[in-house]
């Protein structure tokens, strides 16, 4: 009898201990850790995009996906993006207006010919570039002269503007963004672009990146969206396509695809 006894006091308390665990809360300590990728918490989009919307050709004026951006959040020229990338703006436009930070659209959806006029004026000289530099004139070698203008400028057909998911914000230099009020901006973006689903892909070459475009500061991208796209060119972009444009043909040599579209932050990134 005592046996017996002994025995179901035995049970009921390794019940009791299993209830017990079972009602612990599960371990949520990420101390350590590194901060999640931009946009974690937002769900990735499985659209599957084609090759002329990855490389810009069509007119977001007339894609369903697109509409254009409230005067309030940009400059004087109308611009357009993706309806869901813009919903995800205008959140992180709100929360950083209560914190004293005001963001300003500078740049959104440029298609193909767009890139092409502002590649073109470059590449012939008809714009100066970012360092004063006349590339016609002072740069006779065609490789070269592409990689002078690829510091800052994308190739037609290789932009991550044509995407609608990237925008420029505020001002066009890093310097404006190393004090005072672009120092401000720039902070709140770091800290709080991700819980958005942002992130900056042009990184500081040498940082987390080691080749590319030059640091841009003002770039920022909608990597729920983005990151389907950029998953996509590995397997649907070829340099051999990048064409139709002046100076297209140095696109193969450089390897524009692999050494420029692919080479972003990884934290603009989703682990495949």
């Amino acid at each position: 009898m005592k046996l017996v006894f002994r025995n179901i006091l035995l049970l009921k308390i390794a019940f009791l201990m299993i209830t017990c665990q079972a009602q612990k809360p599960a371990r949520t300590d990420t101390q350590g850790q590194d901060p999640s990728p931009a946009g974690r918490d937002v769900e990735v989009k499985k659209e599957i995009f084609n090759v002329d919307y990855i490389m810009g050709k069509f007119d977001p004026a007339n894609h369903p996906d697109f509409t254009a951006i409230p005067a309030k959040y940009r400059d004087e020229e109308v611009r357009y993006l993706r309806k869901d990338v813009l919903a995800a703006f205008i959140r992180m436009y709100d929360a950083a207006a209560k914190d004293g930070i005001k963001l300003k659209i500078k740049s959104a959806t440029r298609n193909f010919e767009n890139q092409k006029r502002i590649w073109e004026n470059k590449w012939t000289g008809k714009t100066i570039l970012e360092d004063n530099t006349n590339a016609a004139k002072d740069i006779k070698d065609e490789v070269a002269r592409a990689k002078k203008i690829l510091e800052y400028s994308s190739m037609p057909g290789t932009s991550r503007h044509h995407w609608g998911t990237d925008m420029d914000f505020n001002n066009f230099t890093n310097e404006w963004f190393a004090s005072g009020e672009g120092l401000k901006l720039y902070k709140w973006l770091q800290q709080h672009a991700h819980t958005y689903g942002f992130c900056q892909p042009y990184t500081r070459i040498g940082s987390d990146r080691q080749s590319g475009y030059f640091e841009e500061k003002w770039h920022w991208t909608y990597v729920p969206v983005s990151t389907a796209i950029t998953a996509q060119i590995k397997s649907s972009i070829l340099n051999s396509m990048v064409e139709g444009f002046l100076g297209a043909e140095t696109a193969t040599k450089i390897d524009v695809v692999s050494a420029y579209m692919l080479s972003i932050s990884p934290t603009c990134k989703f682990p495949e």
